[in-house]
């Protein structure tokens, strides 16, 4: 996305931009092509000084262009990791590579080495808040033998449970991790809390170790150990043991799964639980680009349920799912529907209802921001009635559309040009240079630009018009944003030859004479041109490859 670029795109240069070059470019095109440039830029040529020296800063940076290009292991290194790539310490004391896959793994390593010198400045914090709500009263109060005995015409809605946890991790070396988490719960103005700490050790690439203390007021010291283990490539398993200290005595547990890659979108898994809670559970999950798929059975105590669920994740919008459940065992069926969408870069809201016997209905809501969770369960009746129902779905809908109208999209287009203002504070000098290094190519380019619109009259060839490049606004009401296209006209026509014009697929930005007028914003090239005595038009977005002369963009006059 361009808004995500920030500095990255003026620092780093497009080299085959500046050069006009594909990416697959061969060696005889860069050189071509490096040719062409020398000779407008060759400061040799121009007897003005400071046309001359405009000349030499261009000259230097087509040159630099040409050989990082021309240099199989710097063209690959700038080719995966861009110019910063290449100014990362280490690359003096590598031997020469042959290959783009070494060359990946050299850069990766140097990477490893740099994030463990920052390895005691990281965490992990993770945090979820639940707050259940009783709103049985907003309809269990029209029941023919509901009595108000609060005296009250308003429904009583009350917060009857809440749970807080916070854990936070903490490497000590790289492969020693500590964590410490934290929850407190209350229900019914009955509480308490724990607080667990953790130590994981990584034993190798096939397996770690965890060893937990913890403590608490409603269950007393707690001892545990778990450990993982890859036993094959496609298998792995864990296992959890957990020893906890009560007024009863000790009650010992044991939790193991199995898990198996039946095929690379397909896991299996295993459960056995010993303890107080025994139980075997068995379930399939299939995870693809447009799906997620469980089925899951368990028998124990003190539930035995079947469960099968589907969540469908939409191509065309990767930030809405939808998602449907049923489960049924010795306590009921319940069935449960939602949707879930991505409202910022960071944040998920979803929404499910739960119908079930003898459950009754309940909303939950769910957001997730960064690595915090926030949910809550709305209890609304412990009846199957239609009118729960029917508000559960429609009035979180309602709710949504309202706010992602009135609140969201006004918010997150304010955000936007929040740090739009702010890239382009922070980048003025640079886009100012860019803007003067522009100016100057052009006035570079007047005498070959001259000599080629003079050889293309005189065959009826390809005639640059006019031409415009950056954010055109249609919009009446935003005159004012005219101002982020700038004109290219030379620039383009002095790349014409033989009465054609070739643009590869890259951001005209940095193409001679061209400079970024609108950073972060979606930009595009339009083209007014005359080709065998008749006018043209093509607009092509920013990152495109145009050819010309088109005939299908022919201009009607007579309008």
């Amino acid at each position: 996305m361009a808004t995500a670029l920030g500095e990255e795109e003026l620092d780093n240069e497009d080299y085959y931009s500046l050069l006009n070059v594909r990416r697959e470019a061969s060696s005889e095109e860069l050189k071509a092509a490096y040719r062409r440039l020398c000779m407008l830029y060759h400061p040799d040529k121009h007897r003005d000084p400071e046309l001359k020296s405009q000349a030499e800063r261009l000259f230097n940076l087509v040159h630099q262009a040409y050989e990082v290009l021309s240099d199989p292991q710097t063209r690959a290194i700038y080719d995966i990791y861009g110019k910063r790539g290449l100014e990362m310490e280490g690359w003096e004391v590598v031997e020469r590579r042959r290959t783009p896959a070494e060359i990946r793994e050299e850069f990766e390593r140097l990477q490893r080495e740099r994030e463990e010198r920052r390895l005691q400045q990281r965490t992990n914090p993770k945090g979820t808040i639940s707050v259940g709500v009783d709103a049985t009263d907003l309809f269990d109060r029209y029941d023919e033998e509901y009595e108000d005995v609060s005296g009250s015409g308003f429904p009583q809605i009350e917060i009857n449970k809440m749970h807080i946890s916070q854990s936070i991790e903490a490497p000590l070396t790289a492969t020693d991790t500590a964590i410490l988490s934290g929850s407190l719960s209350t229900q019914n103005g009955n509480g308490g809390g724990s607080i667990n700490f953790a130590l994981r050790r990584v034993t190798s690439a096939k397996g770690w170790g965890e060893l937990e203390f913890g403590a608490g007021d409603l269950q007393g010291p707690l001892f545990g150990l778990k450990l993982f283990r890859n036993l094959t490539p496609r298998c792995f398993v864990t296992t959890n043991c957990a020893l906890q200290f009560s007024s009863r005595g000790i009650r010992p547990g044991l939790t193991t799964v199995l898990a198996r890659n039946l095929d690379k979108n397909t896991v299996g898994y295993l459960q056995w639980r010993w303890g107080i809670q025994s139980a075997m559970n068995t379930s399939i999950v299939r995870d693809t680009k447009t799906s997620h798929f469980t089925v899951a059975l368990q028998l124990g105590i003190p539930h035995s349920f079947a469960l099968i669920s589907y969540q469908h994740k939409f191509q065309d919008d990767d930030q809405t799912r939808v998602k449907g459940s049923l489960k049924a065992g010795f306590f009921g069926t319940v069935v449960e529907y939602g949707a879930e969408r991505k409202i910022s870069r960071h944040s998920v809201l979803g929404a499910a209802v739960s119908v079930g016997v003898p459950q009754g209905v309940s909303l939950k809501v769910k957001l997730n921001r960064a690595s915090q969770t926030y949910f809550f369960p709305i209890h609304l009746t412990d009846q199957l009635l239609p009118s729960a129902v029917f508000y559960a779905t429609v009035g979180p809908l309602v709710i949504y559309f309202a706010m992602h109208r009135l609140i969201i999209k006004p918010y997150l287009r304010a955000q936007k040009e929040k740090e739009l203002e702010k890239q382009r504070e922070s980048t003025a000098t640079d886009i100012l240079q860019k803007k003067q290094e522009a100016e100057a190519a052009v006035r570079l380019m007047q005498e070959s630009v001259r000599r080629i619109i003079e050889a293309e009259e005189s065959r009826m060839g390809l005639i640059i018009v006019n031409a415009w490049y950056g954010k055109f606004v249609n919009d009446k009401s935003k005159k004012s944003e005219k101002v982020k296209v700038i004109d290219v006209t030379v620039p383009l026509q002095c790349l014409v030859k033989d009465s054609k014009l070739i643009l590869t697929e890259a951001s005209k930005a940095g193409l001679p004479g061209f400079y970024d007028p609108c950073v972060g914003e979606e930009k595009s090239l339009r083209v007014l041109y005359q080709f065998r005595g008749v006018l043209h038009q093509v607009t092509v977005p920013d990152s495109e490859a145009l050819r010309i002369p088109k005939q299908s963009h022919r201009i009607d006059t007579d309008g």
